[in-house]
């Protein structure tokens, strides 16, 4: 359970940055929906960004840009992204819980947070996304990632090149709408392939081992033994090392087949 004292509803970026820079550690940004583990939280100022004009999907100089507060269900829906790359960003948030929660979670909120077991960044990884910070500005979700997580910032945009790319995604799960056990998906321009690889159970990886087994030409069996071979991999209460090991090995397989074929279709 958590209480909030004061909840604001932000008029400018520039106002939503300064209240959460007043007190990192009691003021939050909300997007549609949180989430909390287990325990007690208070929250000092809840600052919401609903009517800061971030819900939009678009084209903009050659990139598709995905508002930070677009719910997780529009990008099932949203034709400018079911009509590009294979519709994979929808089809990797599908099975996330119920139709209820994706059109509460939004894409920030999930980006942002860097949770392992998110399915969307493991997706989002495979296209060359780009993030838009509003203090930090414009990077590469890989490098955004790898970096310490900037408390003090607002998740503004992500930005996909529309490139005509295909792509494909793939997860396990122990019962339809669990957290995935692994994750992976599968991008493809031309000879150059992307692979990444979710829910290891960190957050997704690329594996740029397997990328060139496929640019060679090597087949998609070896690039997923690559996959496997390359990331690192745990053991939680879903699933041990070596099981997911295994399992990376035949979703990577299954998304480079899965290109190959739109690829040819395209």
């Amino acid at each position: 359970m958590y209480t909030i004292k004061s909840y604001v509803f932000a008029q400018s970026l520039d106002e939503a940055w300064e209240l959460l820079n007043r007190d990192r550690q009691n003021n939050v940004i909300l997007g549609g929906g949180c989430w909390l583990r287990l325990g007690k939280k208070r929250i000092r100022t809840a600052i919401d960004l609903c009517r800061l004009g971030l819900d939009q999907v678009r084209l903009a100089d050659g990139f598709v840009e995905i508002g930070a507060y677009v719910p997780l269900h529009r990008l099932e829906t949203e034709p400018l992204l079911t009509q590009r790359f294979g519709g994979v960003l929808g089809k990797s948030v599908e099975n996330i819980v119920g139709v209820q929660l994706r059109n509460l979670a939004t894409v920030g909120g999930s980006v942002f947070s860097r949770f392992g077991f998110s399915d969307l960044i493991t997706a989002l990884l495979a296209l060359d996304t780009r993030v838009v910070l509003y203090k930090a500005g414009e990077m590469p979700l890989e490098a955004f990632l790898s970096a310490p997580i900037r408390r003090g910032d607002i998740l503004v945009k992500l930005r996909i090149r529309d490139d005509g790319r295909v792509a494909a995604y793939q997860s396990l799960r122990r019962t339809a709408t669990d957290f995935p056990v692994v994750a992976a998906a599968v991008s493809r321009r031309g000879n150059r392939w992307v692979v990444s690889v979710g829910a290891r159970p960190g957050f997704a990886r690329r594996s740029p081992l397997a990328a060139g087994v496929l640019e060679r030409g090597e087949g998609c069996g070896a690039a997923g033994r690559a996959a496997a071979r390359e990331l690192p991999f745990g053991s939680n209460l879903r699933a041990g090392e070596n099981y997911r090991r295994a399992v990376a090995a035949v979703l990577v397989r299954r998304a480079a087949q899965a290109c190959e074929e739109g690829g040819r279709e395209a």
